[in-house]
């Protein structure tokens, strides 16, 4: 397959090179230019805008930060609408509103085309060894044809349903690391402040009923203080915004979900939407005029896993 990647962010980069990594013809387009270049220098060929990727791959993926940078690639001038062909697949790894990635999906498939939606998670240490997981929102018959590369790009590939079901329910497991991440700031915070020995208290989460695939990861860099996670405060707002949103069309009366919003909207008041989202504990830092750290942990986050063959996750039923 021949593969176009428009978006080389912190996470779109990782996965680009694991296509790049694993032999694909791989094409790429960011408006970043020294991205590109370090793709160029690995193999990869640059596109000249969207139209020109799409026109010129099986498989056209795109990773972006919003769902207005997505609408614009699609849609804007010299945009993936206007070039891509019956058979090629669109695939929206980016986070995403679900009403949108239908939209545009609606489009795709008017020119022939076949989208899905196959947002990750797993944090970017797992996106640079291919170990992420992948959730994967189309019809069957599309989803097979996508198997390879994803299986690829990741670890564990779960076929979520009709389009849009993907952005659900990455949306939904964004919220649920969130409410992880805050509750994790006070509970470190507390401990601290009640006189526990801050590795200890780790260790106590890590072995307990209280732990978390977030209190594994980014508690490390939380106490090590670079607080590096490569995930922002503004992603944070987005995503739980995109939650809350399903949450109201549903007419689902959340108390913990506002509450959470107007935190990490505080958070990115204080700091500054581009300040890492782990710095969320800062604003107890500032209340507690108190800091949280303990030796030994690390200030980036390593996939030491070798990266394995994926495989589809299959729901018991």
């Amino acid at each position: 397959m021949k593969i176009g990647f428009i978006g080389l962010g912190n996470v779109g980069g990782k996965l680009a090179g694991s296509i790049l990594r694993n032999g694909f013809d791989l094409t790429v387009r960011d408006l970043d230019s020294e991205l590109e270049r370090s793709f160029a220098q690995k193999g990869a060929a640059i596109g000249e805008n969207p139209a020109q990727v799409a026109r010129t791959v099986d498989m056209l993926i795109t990773c972006l930060p919003s769902p207005a940078a997505s609408a614009s690639v699609m849609e804007g001038e010299n945009g993936v609408l206007s070039a891509i062909g019956p058979g090629t697949i669109w695939a929206e790894m980016s986070t995403t509103d679900d009403q949108e990635v239908r939209r545009l999906g609606e489009q795709v498939m008017a020119a022939g085309g076949e989208p899905i939606d196959c947002p990750v998670s797993g944090g970017c240490h797992r996106a640079a060894t291919g170990n992420i997981s992948i959730f994967a929102g189309t019809e069957r018959s599309t989803f097979n044809k996508a198997l390879p590369l994803l299986t690829t790009l990741g670890r564990q590939v779960l076929h979520t349903g009709p389009l849009g079901s993907a952005s659900v329910l990455k949306v939904l497991t964004n919220y649920l690391a969130s409410v992880n991440l805050a509750a994790l700031s006070e509970a470190l915070m507390t401990a601290h402040r009640a006189g526990m020995d801050l590795n200890t208290a780790y260790e106590a989460i890590r072995i307990s009923s209280g732990n978390s695939f977030v209190h594994e990861t980014e508690s490390q860099v939380i106490l090590n203080g670079s607080r590096d996670v490569n995930f922002t405060m503004d992603l944070v707002v987005k995503d739980l915004s995109l939650f809350q949103a399903i949450a109201d069309r549903a007419d689902v009366p959340l108390e913990i979900s506002p509450l959470l919003l107007n935190i990490f909207k505080d958070g990115q008041d204080r700091y500054g939407g581009r300040e890492w989202s782990t710095n969320i504990v800062r604003r107890l830092e500032e209340a507690c005029d108190d800091q949280l750290w303990a030796p030994g942990f690390p200030a980036d986050l390593i996939d030491d896993e070798p990266e394995s063959p994926g495989y589809e996750v299959v729901p018991k039923k």
